[in-house]
This record gives structure tokens, C-alpha cells and sequence, in this order.
């Protein structure tokens, strides 16, 4: 197939239904890694086109939603009491800190401003040169390597004024953290195209050895979704488990060699916290000692102690898993996108967003 088009054929998307309804004999939990992947479900209505023995499970892969608290606390503190300009994409403005948003501290009068790329960061630092940049550095493996690149090219250009807030994740280890909760209910995953795009996929080999779980590798269109989940299915049936690639027009097992170098230049991998679930060992990027002047938290020696959120926000269940949106008590009443609570009512990749936004305007409590 050649046209996005086509990756959206009703035809073919109810071929592939027919088959999978054809296949299935089990009552299998398959869990979509990608908020990308959880939106197109949603939007598309393929949870409830899908037979009532597949449940799709909606994992942690949001950057936006496991973004600590304590980071959102730290990028407001640079905004607001250290006078810096301070950059990032616009989901991350209106995610709840401990006290205000970057939003918030925007209409206070600091200055935050909404970019699509970091290296317009490294322009404006340019522009001001009596000015401290910092650019709010969020994403998994798929944005890391334009910030590393940020932080090359303001390098390569001697500009000191530059520098990145770094809450890069990972998604294999998170996976590992998710097969090792002893509630874990999940079968199969659906990888996420876009990370394997970037860093390959032998990453998946030793997790599908160890816990004997099937991983298909897709991407975001309703036939590729659905084709992703009728391999996981095949393989279930079969008692198999193996790693698949069904995006082969995007993926390769190498990855991409040229991004993979200058995230290998910048960055070294660390443990990172997870907002609503906790420190994952291995599971992120930190700035390399070599590039020390370009980190933020060293640059300014910003040192937040105590950092919290709403108790009763349930979001930490809904990324690992264990509840859907639909099912916490605050979905759609005290956290809604105008008011949130968490951090998936906020994001477009955030499956709380996603229930709010496709299922709610459409008349729907939940989707099953």
C-alpha cells in the first residue's frame, strides 16, 4: 500500500476483523505502549469494532503523563524565580505542578514560550544573548535525539545561554517495570512504530525471552492496529511468543544509526522517576557530564525538595494499566482538560484525554 489512505480502507479494516474474530478462541489483555496508539483506538472506535474477549490494556507510553511533578515544579522555579526563558512543546504548559502550571506562571508574566522544535530554542538564545534559554527537554526515544542535537548544535556555535531540562524515558524498561507487577494482566504488547523507528528493535528480544510474551511492532492507522493486534493474537492462540514487525515501511531492526549517535553523544542512561508510578531503574536519559554546562538542574543548581500531587488523582493506575479512564471516580467531573488532575486529561497522547475528547462529546461514559 502507498496512501495513508489506504491504512484507513473500511474494506480492509473489516477483513481484518473478520479474521481476528475468526482466529480468537482466548480471552486475551493486549496492551498498546503508545498514547499515539491509544488515541487512534479511541478516535477510530476500534475498542468497540474488537470482540469482547480482546481487551485493549492503555500503557505508560505518554512522555507528557509520566513527567514528575517534581520537574514541572523545577521548569516553573526557572520561569518564575530565576527569570529564564523557558521553551517546550505546548502540551507540557498546562500539565498541574505542585503549585502552579507553566500556564499559570506564564499569566503570572513569565516567560514561557510554546515551540515545535528545540533548535528554535537555541535561535532565541541566540537572539538574547543577555538572556538565560532552557528548553523543557520531554519525550522518549523518538524527540531525544532534536534535543540532543540542540545541545550539539548550540555547542558547535559557542552558545553559553542554552541549556535543557532533561525528562527523557524509555520504553523498554517500562515494559519490564509492567511484566514485573505482580497485578500485571497484560498477554501481548503493541510496540510503539515510532520509538523502533529511532532506536530498532533488538531492545524487544530479551523481553519477550524473558517473561514468554508475544510484541508486535505497529503503527497508528486502524489497519495497522488491527493488523498488529490479529499477529499478537496468532501468536497467543498458538501458544507462541515472538517479536514481529508489522510497520516494515518505517522500521528496520537497525533503527536509525545518525539519531542513535547523537543521543549516544549527549545523553547517558540513568534512573528516572514516573509520574504515577514511581522510579524506574535504567529507564531514562540524563545529560553526560562532558555537556554539564547545557543541563539545567546543574546550571542553576535547582534542588526542589518536596514535590506532590493530588492523592485522588488515579492516573498512575490508568498508565500502568489496571483501570480505564472511564473508571476513576474523577473522570469528566473534577478532572476534565479545562481542570485537570493529572497529566492524561491534558496531553493529546494521555488515554484520559483521549476517552474525554472522542468518547464523552459522542455521549459515551466509557469505553469497553
Amino acid at each position: 500500500m502507498k496512501y495513508v489512505s489506504e491504512f484507513r480502507s473500511p474494506e480492509i479494516v473489516d477483513a481484518l476483523l473478520k479474521e481476528i474474530k475468526q482466529t480468537l478462541k482466548g480471552n486475551w489483555n493486549i496492551m498498546e505502549v503508545c498514547g499515539g496508539q491509544t488515541h487512534s483506538l479511541v478516535k477510530n472506535g476500534i475498542l468497540n469494532m474488537l470482540p469482547s474477549n480482546i481487551q485493549m490494556v492503555h500503557g505508560p507510553g505518554c512522555p507528557v503523563c509520566v513527567t514528575p511533578v517534581n520537574l514541572i515544579d523545577k521548569a516553573v522555579h526557572l520561569a518564575t524565580d530565576h527569570g529564564v526563558i523557558l521553551c517546550s512543546y505546548g502540551d507540557m504548559i498546562r500539565v498541574p505542578g505542585s503549585g502552579m502550571s507553566l500556564l499559570e506562571a506564564k499569566s503570572k508574566g513569565a516567560d514561557v514560550r510554546i515551540l515545535y522544535s528545540p533548535l528554535e530554542a537555541v535561535e532565541i538564545a541566540k537572539q538574547n544573548p543577555d538572556r538565560q534559554v532552557v528548553f523543557f527537554a520531554v519525550g522518549f526515544e523518538t524527540t531525544a535525539p532534536a534535543n540532543a542535537l540542540s545541545v550539539i548544535h548550540a555547542h558547535r556555535q559557542g552558545v553559553k545561554n542554552y541549556s535543557v531540562l532533561t525528562s527523557h524515558v524509555l520504553v523498554p524498561p517500562a515494559m519490564e517495570a509492567i511484566m514485573s507487577d505482580t497485578e500485571c494482566r497484560v498477554d501481548a504488547f503493541l510496540g510503539a512504530g515510532h520509538v523502533c523507528a529511532i532506536m530498532g528493535m533488538g531492545e524487544y528480544y530479551p523481553i519477550v525471552e524473558k517473561y514468554k510474551i508475544p510484541i508486535v511492532v505497529t503503527g497508528f492507522e486502524p489497519v495497522d492496529l488491527l493488523e498488529g493486534i490479529l499477529m499478537a493474537v496468532k501468536q497467543l492462540e498458538k501458544g507462541e511468543y515472538k517479536l514481529e514487525n508489522q510497520y516494515t515501511r518505517i522500521v528496520d531492526a537497525t533503527g536509525n544509526t545518525n539519531a542513535t549517535d547523537a543521543i549516544g553523544e549527549i545523553f547517558e542512561i540513568t534512573n528516572r522517576e514516573w509520574r504515577g508510578i514511581g522510579e524506574i531503574a535504567l529507564s531514562g536519559y540524563g545529560v553526560k557530564e562532558k555537556y554539564s554546562d547545557y543541563d539545567a538542574v546543574r546550571k542553576f543548581k535547582i534542588d526542589i525538595a518536596e514535590s506532590h500531587e493530588d492523592l485522588s488523582c488515579l492516573s498512575g493506575d490508568v498508565m500502568k494499566g489496571k483501570i480505564k479512564p472511564g473508571q476513576c471516580p474523577n473522570f469528566g467531573t473534577r478532572c476534565t482538560p479545562v481542570a485537570p488532575l493529572g497529566a492524561p486529561m491534558v496531553s493529546s497522547e494521555g488515554a484520559c484525554a483521549a476517552y474525554y475528547h472522542f468518547n464523552m462529546a459522542a455521549g459515551f461514559e466509557q469505553v469497553v
